[in-house]
């Protein structure tokens, strides 16, 4: 299967799972996010968060995921 039919059939996958992500975010464990290697600084009215261990975690689920399926 080539040409545009795989491209929307890709999109439309992509696109019901950023909805599905949408809709259920406010049930997602409250840990995640909150990781001990996740970056956080605050000083007066300035707060800095960036959610490495999070990220990392993630990343190496998704890419287990992409493996099985490639199997």
């Amino acid at each position: 299967m080539n040409g545009p039919g795989r491209t929307f059939i890709v999109l439309g996958l992509f696109l019901l799972a950023t909805g599905l992500l949408v809709n259920f975010a406010p049930k997602l464990p409250t840990w995640l996010g909150r990781l001990p290697g996740d970056i956080t600084f605050k000083r007066g009215d300035f707060g800095f968060y960036f959610p490495l261990a999070t990220c990392l975690l993630l990343s190496a689920v998704l890419s287990f995921v992409l493996w099985l399926f490639r199997k």
